[in-house]
This record gives C-alpha cells, structure tokens and sequence, in this order.
C-alpha cells in the first residue's frame, strides 16, 4: 500500500491512499456539515403517508439553495438526489411515489458536493411506531458503527475497524453485510481504501493521519446475504429480514479522528430523539 500527498493525484488508484491537509479537512467539514444539516431537515418529514420521492425532492431543493449538488445524481445513470432503503432493501433503494407506512424503518443516504468535496452520510428513520425488533435492530447498528469509530485512530488498520464492527454486530446474533463497504473520500465521491466492516485485527491498510473515508455498516436482522433487483441498484436481504445502516464521513487525525457529519440538531439517530 502507498501513501501519497491527495493534491498530487486526480483520480483513483488501486493500492494508493491519499492523506489531506488542512485544506481537505476544511473542505471536508462544509461538505459533510451540509450533508447532516440536510438529513436533520429530512427529519420532520419522513412519517405515515409520505412518498419518498418527496424526499428527494426536497432533498434536491436543498442542495439547489445551498449552493451544493447532490453526487448521486446521474452517477452511473442513476437520477436521483439520495437513496431511501426501506425494511428488508440493505442499500440504494429508488425514490418513488409509494407512500411511507406506519411502522416502516428507512435508511437515507445523501452524499452533498459543495466546493468540490463530498458529504457522505446517511441515517435510519423510523416512520411512526416501529416494532421492538425493528429497534433493536437499529440499536445495534448504531453501536456498530461507534465501535468502528473508536477503533478509527493512528496506528490501527482497516482491519481493526471492520473486526470491532463484526463483533459488535455478530455478539447481538445480528450479521453484517459483506458485499458493500466503506471508501475513501474527498473531492472523488469513491477513493481508496475500501473499509470493510468485519475483518480480522491487525490486517489491512494502516491508519494515517490525513486519510479521509467513511464508515457504513450494514447490519441484517438475519443472514449477510444480499442480491440485486432489476432495476440494478436496490440491494435487498436474500431472506428478507430486516437490514439497517448508518454513515459517517470521517477524517484521521494525529490524535484520532474527526467526524465530519455530526447532526447540528442532535438527530443523527432520529429514533432516540423521538423518544425524547
């Protein structure tokens, strides 16, 4: 694996990590703080009745007033502002009119380019009342995910990441999804290295200073197996149970790491807040 400056290159390469500067780090918190300021808009309205399309549109919207734009918009043909994943779809799921119901629990993924960097994060919203098994999944996918945010720190490797990830998860009889994972980020919306999120300690890339990635565990209710449906872009549980996840855009620092996403209102896991 081979570190170099992120301002020498334009593109990725297999087996060569980028480390920012300050001026990445800057960049990388307007990006990611108006990607979580939009998500915290989202909030009020993901209830009973609504269609997703609806969200993106606002979502959309948003990005338009914020002098932004969203990164998932015609990359690699898709045509919309964010991907709303609900129940038993693990990822990428199509915005379109069917209406949120009662008791549905929806992942949303917004990636926000603003002066060229991207904000990269999503959230699980639970729409009314949801099952006990529903939060509990949830739950852990969020311990998950901290999990691999305090294993994120100088001196360890992507591997250390995925292993805390992987027993968080597995510990609860819940399993993580091997087919997508975390990458590098900045002012390309995919960058090396790829973060699993399960793995062995001590393996994989190094954690230096200056590299910038996300985390995103997905988390299955049952089994890790995914496939995708027609339409080439919802992946959903083979045994469909249900899946969640949640994302940060992250950088490392000399002494650990900086989250560039944190929720300007506290809703990161909207579920909590509404339970007050």
């Amino acid at each position: 694996m081979t570190y170099v400056d992120a301002t020498s290159r334009a593109r990725r390469t297999a087996g060569v990590i980028p480390l920012h500067g300050e001026e990445g780090f800057a960049g990388m918190r307007r990006a990611g703080q108006l990607t979580a300021e939009a998500l915290d808009i989202l909030t009020e309205y993901v209830e009973p009745g609504v269609p997703t399309s609806t969200i993106d549109k606002i979502a959309r919207e948003f990005a338009r007033d914020h002098g932004a734009v969203p990164a998932t918009i015609f990359y690699k043909g898709y045509r919309h502002s964010l991907c709303t994943s609900i129940n038993h779809v693990v990822c990428h799921g199509i915005p379109d009119e069917r209406p949120l119901r009662e008791g549905d629990i929806v992942n949303i993924d917004l990636t926000l380019i603003l002066d060229g960097w991207h904000g990269d994060s999503s959230r699980m919203y639970p729409v009314g009342e949801i099952s006990r098994k529903a939060e509990r999944l949830i739950e852990v996918t969020y311990d998950s995910l901290e999990a691999g945010l305090k294993a994120a720190i100088p001196g360890n490797t992507t591997g250390d990441i995925g292993a805390a990830i992987q027993a968080v998860a597995e510990a609860e009889r819940t399993s993580v999804v091997r087919d997508f994972v975390g990458h590098g980020l900045g002012r390309l919306f995919h960058d090396e290295p790829n973060i699993m999120h399960f793995g062995t300690p001590g393996t994989g890339p190094e954690l230096k200073p200056g590299m910038i990635f996300t985390i995103e565990p997905m988390i299955n209710l049952g089994r890790p197996h995914v496939k995708i449906l027609s339409d080439g872009w919802t992946a959903v549980t083979r045994d469909r149970t249900l899946s969640a996840q949640c994302e940060h855009s992250i950088g490392i620092t000399e002494t650990g790491h900086e989250i560039f996403t944190l929720s300007p209102k506290g809703l990161f896991n909207p579920m909590l807040a509404a339970r007050g």
